[in-house]
């Protein structure tokens, strides 16, 4: 492995955050309901993300935003782990490709709940930071491939059971955390603690913060027994 000093890299460190926020920015339920001569912010919830599309349009269009949301968060993370594949930070053990995904995740997703180009009111982020948790476990193993597909697979059920779009996603999102940390600790138990991890512990961290921040309202809905329920709207 080669070492590489924060010194070295800082500002390209703050290149790929401007980047990264910008590209967060970009809101594909807007664009999707605009050809649909729409406006997803004006319907429903009010809220540009897959479970407001699912509501007024229907499964495929919410599926489509998804998948849409999540290469947004699920490229920019790849370039950076592919630049700074065998790179570790100068005298750790730590991989500059672990720290670096999610670092280029955390902004796209405060660009994504928090965009410039919307009066920095925009998602919740959801689909992104579950389309960003598939691809960067599955550049620690490809199996991942097939064990995101099940975890969707099991969050779809689990919605469409309960009709509780924003608890199954935050299931999902806590429970990727909780995974990806487990691979983390596994991978760093014999590290000697340093700054670099407990600052990729801190970034894993403040993703989930940020999606549960912005499912709130939906939080205490849930506890008044008064959450939306995520059912297709009936057209008349």
């Amino acid at each position: 492995m080669k070492e590489l000093a924060l010194t070295q890299v800082w500002w390209q460190f703050l290149l790929i955050a401007v980047a990264c926020y910008l590209i967060g920015c970009f809101n594909f339920a807007k664009l999707i309901s605009a050809i649909k001569r729409q406006d997803i912010t004006k319907m429903g919830s009010g809220n540009p993300g897959t479970m407001n599309m699912t509501r007024e349009f229907g499964f495929g269009v919410g599926v489509l935003t998804f998948l849409c949301d999540a290469l947004k968060s699920g490229i920019p993370l790849l370039i950076g782990h592919f630049l700074y594949r065998g790179f570790v930070f100068a005298g750790t053990e730590v991989l500059i490709s672990d720290f670096i995904r999610y670092f280029c995740v955390l902004f796209v997703i405060v660009g994504h709940i928090y965009p410039v180009t919307m009066g920095f009111r925009g998602g919740k982020g959801i689909a992104s930071t579950m389309g960003a948790f598939w691809f960067s476990l599955s550049c620690d193993n490809l199996w991942w491939i097939l064990g995101g597909g099940l975890i969707a697979l099991f969050l779809v059920g689990f919605i469409k059971t309960t009709k509780m779009g924003s608890l199954g996603s935050l299931i999902g999102v806590s429970g990727c955390t909780v995974i990806q940390m487990i691979i983390f600790l596994m991978r760093y138990g014999n590290t000697q603690f340093n700054a670099y991890l407990v600052g990729l512990y801190m970034v894993l961290l403040a993703i989930n913060f940020l999606t549960w921040w912005a499912h709130r309202a939906n939080i205490l809905r849930l506890l008044a027994g008064e959450e939306h329920r995520t059912t297709r709207k009936r057209k008349k």
